[in-house]
């Protein structure tokens, strides 16, 4: 697989403005956090097989194991802070399931990127 940073999901063109916004600042004023508005995908990308690290943010599983999870570039993206931009997301599917307790730390994802 072709082993991916986040970055590399940035098109060529977004990249300069992508590095000048940098990692959302959260000020905890009260106002509702903003998701980035720049975030389009790499089409060429679509199909590849890759390998790239993340934090997971659970959407589905039990208590044992999660099936369906966002794939994001640092911890809590999503929670307390502005979501990471679009591009920055990935959603996974895996039906057998990774352990719960691996949710804390960086894990490696390797599948078939698809780019929406």
């Amino acid at each position: 697989p072709l082993t991916l940073d986040w970055i590399d999901l940035v098109p060529e063109a977004e990249r300069k403005l992508f590095d000048s916004v940098g990692m959302p600042a959260s000020d905890h004023s009260g106002g509702a956090a903003q998701q980035s508005k720049i975030g389009n995908v790499r089409p060429e990308l679509n199909g590849s097989q890759v390998k790239i690290p993340g934090f997971v943010i659970p959407l589905e599983g039990d208590a044992n194991t999660v099936t369906e999870f966002l794939l994001v570039p640092y911890f809590g993206a999503c929670i307390h802070v502005p979501p990471p931009p679009p591009n920055q997301i990935i959603y996974v599917k895996f039906p057998k399931g990774a352990p719960v307790q691996e949710l804390w730390d960086v894990i490696y994802v390797v599948g078939t990127l698809k780019t929406e």
